[in-house]
């Protein structure tokens, strides 16, 4: 009965979380491919979210925005140097 118990509240925790509800919308839409995909274990990981951390596209945007706050730290700077000489004037 311990374990009967245990298992119902997990599962209520699953649900609660909405993972029960995601899993169920993953499998469906496997499910409804007309095609079959070679691995099923990639098509969950991929509708899931779980694609490999190594993209290239995730990689070059994590680029992209580390060079964008470089340019903006340096144009706060300069804004505010010419503030201050705005000021003198």
């Amino acid at each position: 009965q311990a374990a009967d118990s245990k298992r119902e509240q997990f599962r209520q925790y699953l649900e609660k979380s909405g993972v029960l509800d995601m899993l169920t919308k993953v499998l469906v839409a496997l499910y409804e491919e007309p095609e079959k995909p070679d691995s099923a274990l990639d098509f969950l990981k991929h509708h899931l979210g779980a694609s490999a951390p190594e993209n290239p596209e995730v990689e070059a945007l994590r680029l992209e925005v580390a060079e964008m706050k470089e340019k903006y730290e340096a144009v706060l700077e300069e804004n505010k140097k010419l503030k201050t000489k705005v000021k003198v004037y």
